[in-house]
């Protein structure tokens, strides 16, 4: 089956009609092109949720994975410092020359 990308309306809508009396899960997934286990990882994630909060939680979700990604780029750029700090010791640090500013006295 080829992946749909499903608005969160569409998810609600389609959970609310799987759970109807007299119709089975696999004929509401037939209906609509996916995979039976789609509708159960659904029921899993939204369940219990209205259209607004399923929304409210995706950009959560979303705004969470940049935080990570933020964050893992930031570690990564102290990691480096760190390296090059313990680098320019070992190398006799004290003999760093700064550029002198022109402001000084």
């Amino acid at each position: 089956m080829r992946p749909h990308k499903f608005t969160m309306e569409q998810i609600i809508k389609i959970l609310a009609e799987a759970d109807l009396p007299g119709t089975s899960v696999s004929s509401v997934a037939r209906k609509y092109g996916i995979n039976v286990n789609t509708i159960y990882r659904w029921r899993q994630k939204y369940k219990g949720l209205s259209s607004s909060e399923a929304k409210r939680l995706k950009v959560l979700e979303e705004e969470n994975l940049r935080l990570k990604r933020l964050l893992a780029e930031k570690e990564l750029e102290i990691q480096a410092l760190t390296d090059i700090i313990k680098k320019t010791s070992e190398q006799g640090g004290d003999k760093i020359a700064y550029p002198k500013s022109p402001y000084s006295l």
